[in-house]
């Protein structure tokens, strides 16, 4: 009987669904308190999961959602960084 792999899954901060990690962007806080994105998904620190959907990049950038999950004032650049990856896929 083969054996079923785990696909790990993750909660997008804006639309709140469960989706396969890999078809997601991570932006993470590390522990300098420094944010941004992490192509690779593998990078030490609080981890935060966007779906590459148009609705939840619009409610990422109008409700600020990066702001709130990190508690911190997060700079316009990683919003800009995040719009541009979301875009290319």
């Amino acid at each position: 009987m083969p054996k079923k792999k785990n696909i790990p899954m993750r909660m997008c901060i804006a639309c709140r669904e469960m989706k396969p990690k890999q078809e997601m962007t991570r932006v993470v806080r590390n522990a300098d308190g420094e944010i941004s994105l992490d192509p690779t998904g593998k990078a030490p620190g609080r981890g935060a999961y966007i779906c590459n959907g148009d609705e939840c990049l619009k409610k990422l950038n109008g409700k600020k959602l990066l702001n709130k999950t990190f508690s911190a004032n997060v700079s316009d650049e990683v919003y800009r960084g995040v719009e541009e990856v979301l875009s290319e896929q």
